[in-house]
């Protein structure tokens, strides 16, 4: 079955080369003459004149009368001024020389140019017609015009092979010229595909980045504002409380600018994000005790339901996942269930697979602070846990609260 990776593997390109047709084959899609087109041109007559005055001379060594001579240099002249006109009618051309020549030897050479130039400017089909002619003609020529130095079965013999000689020449420059088009345009489409290959590339790996960029400030920021929002609203509060809430603040903002310092020298160049402590740990499943701590800092109430028997046995992947998808949940339930109780649960194992879940139930505080969702967290996840070979759900509970469940698998 034909693969679209590979666009130069299409039926034209597939087919034979002699039956197609290449750049300029049509007259009016040359180009202007260059000047190796003048200088080929050129040789070409020169060759024909050359033919034709050897045959020129074979003839007035068979005796024939002035008439016969001056007739016979009259077409020859003509036939080799028509070798210019081979690229723009080579058909034709060739069509008309064959009829000529047979009375007319002297025209021979501009047969055999306009032969060559047609095989090499025309598909197969009618290069095989006109040469089919062609050779009829060799045969029939020796009758009409014998040569009294050469016998007519060798003549014959001789105007076949020359005629098979020069068509099978053009039909190889064809092929070779035919061939090197074909070679150039996989090239071009194969740096196109590379071009677009990149693209892609560059394209998912901006969507990975900004993803992580999502799930990593997103938790940081919504402390940030709650914790911020407090002593605004309450400045009245006890100064435990107030001490509290700035080391949450300071602790925060330390996390967040170090991991868009981190994303930041992702984005510059492969390795400009280490620093001299290199990258930190990326979060495993063991690390959700200390987000469900950092959660209940910030004043929520998080019940963490932890059934795996060996977190750290977890494959990294999947447990950076769990614990992205905890990390939404309760940037969620903070940002729009202010005062809620957050049920987060993890269970699963080895076969079994890996299975997380935040619930909160609906709450009639408004939300947390003023900062704006994107709506782009929950469909990330989605992304991430298809990516990773499972899938995820969320949406409303039956008594108004909001459910985020997702499957991970995890190889036994």
């Amino acid at each position: 079955m034909m693969r679209t990776e590979y666009p130069w593997l299409l039926p034209s390109a597939l087919a034979d080369p002699l039956d197609q047709e290449l750049p300029g084959d049509r007259g009016q899609e040359r180009p202007r003459r260059t000047v190796r087109d003048w200088v080929v041109d050129t040789c070409a007559f020169l060759f024909a004149a050359l033919i034709g005055l050897l045959a020129l001379e074979a003839s007035a060594k068979a005796g024939n009368g002035e008439g016969v001579l001056l007739a016979d240099q009259l077409v020859g002249a003509l036939a080799c001024c028509a070798v210019w006109l081979r690229r723009r009618w080579p058909v034709g051309l060739a069509v008309a020389l064959i009829l000529v020549t047979i009375p007319v030897p002297v025209a021979g050479g501009a047969l055999l140019v306009s032969l060559f130039s047609l095989a090499v400017h025309r598909p197969f089909r009618p290069v095989a017609l006109v040469g089919g002619l062609a050779l009829a003609s060799a045969v029939v020529q020796p009758l009409v015009r014998p040569e009294p130095d050469t016998s007519t079965p060798v003549a014959m013999v001789a105007g076949i092979v020359f005629v098979l000689l020069v068509i099978g020449w053009g039909m190889l420059v064809r092929a070779r010229r035919q061939l090197l088009v074909a070679l150039r345009e996989r090239a071009h489409r194969a740096e196109t595909e590379a071009e677009l290959r990149a693209q892609q590339a560059q394209r998912l790996a901006r969507e990975a980045i900004a993803r992580e960029m999502h799930d990593v400030l997103a938790h940081r920021l919504t402390l940030l504002s709650v914790h911020a929002g407090a002593l605004e609203f309450r400045p009245d509060a006890p100064p435990a409380e107030i001490a509290r809430a700035a080391g949450v603040i300071r602790d925060s903002s330390h996390e967040a600018l170090q991991d868009l310092r981190e994303i930041i020298g992702v984005l510059r160049a492969p390795g400009a994000g280490d620093g001299e402590d290199g990258h930190r740990p990326q979060p495993t499943l063991a690390s959700l005790e200390t987000l469900v701590a950092e959660s209940r800092e910030a004043g929520m109430r998080v019940t963490l339901d932890n059934r795996v028997a060996d977190p750290a046995a977890a494959p990294a992947a999947t447990g950076r996942t769990v614990y992205r998808i905890a990390q939404e949940g309760l940037t969620n339930a903070r940002k729009h269930a202010p005062g809620a109780e957050v049920i987060l649960t993890v269970g699963g194992g080895p076969g079994r697979g890996l299975t997380v879940e935040v619930r909160n139930p609906a709450t009639a505080e408004g939300p947390a602070s003023d900062v704006p969702g994107s709506g782009q967290g929950l469909i990330g996840l989605t992304e991430r846990a298809t990516l990773a070979g499972g899938r995820l759900e969320h949406g409303r509970t039956d008594d108004g609260g909001f459910l985020v469940r997702s499957w991970l698998p995890w190889p036994s």
